[in-house]
């Protein structure tokens, strides 16, 4: 069983268009698509495709439009009630790819820490994996990542399941100053320069550099890190190594959820017992397919193909600058 938690979930509108996005004008979409959405909850709603077991934990009302579209697309769920309607968010996809997001803040769920994390202790219990994704909306403290790891690990001691962090900008930051053990990270370039520094497009193009940023990451308390780099592909290091694997060429419609089709990938690969060079070959695959779809519709695991994915050892210098 895999455990997501969103703490600040939305309805994603996708509106496609067959120009480039002009300023001040108007224009019509090609197609309008609306999915739940929010990191964990794609993550999710990729594992259900594929026919993982996985329940998605989010605040909300039952009747929210977020929780109807997720019941009408299979994937469980336990809801946070609160008297407010989750955000919306609006992406605009042009014909080369470009993607322009525009996203609300959220409901503000200050009065709503604790029983949130309560939530994901109490469930916690059921899972091989615990991921946690996505922003914080207004109102949780930018400590809650740390918090709720170590209120699951102290809860739940060795019988804890194993922890995956998606996330970015202070959170992120305090979840690793914390020092509180997490199995799994799955930054991209950007959000790697943000907590470790250095520049993001460097570590696009530089391996090495890259692979120096993951150990700055894992020597914070971090087990793997798996590093997605959009169209250049991604890289895994962990205990035993590190690889990389390019992204094959594709057509891609919506680079929207990508990155947590990369995610869920990589633990449907765990989860199956893969070696860490075909974990990483899964994310890809799962991530490029992601991305040949429209608006965030998620792949499922037929819709990939890892074996058509190369993955190269890397050195594995554990460099102290990044």
């Amino acid at each position: 069983m895999i455990i997501t938690v969103t703490p600040n979930p939305s309805l994603d509108r996708t509106i496609e268009l067959t120009s480039p996005l002009a300023r001040g004008a108007v224009q019509r979409s090609v197609r309008t698509t609306d999915e739940p959405g929010g990191k964990g909850v794609n993550v999710s709603r990729a594992l259900a495709a594929s026919g993982a077991d996985t329940v998605a934990i989010l605040p909300g009302g039952l009747d929210d439009p977020v929780f109807v579209a997720l019941r009408s697309r299979g994937v469980a769920t336990v809801n946070l009630p609160i008297d407010a309607r989750l955000r919306s968010n609006v992406t605009i996809t042009e014909p080369d790819g470009t993607t322009t997001k525009i996203n609300e803040p959220g409901p503000d769920l200050g009065g709503h820490a604790i029983a949130l994390v309560d939530l994901i202790v109490e469930h916690a219990v059921s899972a091989d994996w615990l991921v946690i994704a996505g922003s914080l909306p207004p109102g949780l403290p930018a400590d809650f990542l740390a918090g709720v790891v170590h209120a699951v690990r102290v809860a739940h001691g060795d019988s804890a399941p194993r922890i995956a962090v998606d996330s970015s900008g202070e959170p992120f930051r305090q979840l690793l100053d914390s020092g509180v053990p997490v199995d799994l990270v799955k930054p991209n370039a950007e959000e790697l320069a943000e907590v470790v520094g250095g520049d993001p497009d460097v570590y696009e193009t530089d391996r090495d550099a890259a692979v120096a940023g993951a150990h700055l990451l894992r020597a914070r308390g971090v087990g793997a890190v798996l590093l997605t780099l959009g169209s250049a592909g991604a890289i895994l290091v962990d205990d035993d190594g590190a690889w990389f694997a390019a992204a094959p060429v594709i057509e891609a419609l919506s680079t929207v959820g990508a990155g947590d089709s990369s995610l869920s990938g990589y633990l449907l690969a765990e989860t199956s017992g893969a070696s860490a060079p075909r974990r990483l070959a899964q994310a890809v695959a799962s991530g490029a397919a992601a991305a040949s779809l429209p608006g965030s519709v998620v792949p499922t695991l037929a819709q990939t193909h890892p074996e058509a994915i190369e993955v190269v050892p890397l050195s594995q210098a554990r460099a102290v600058q990044a």
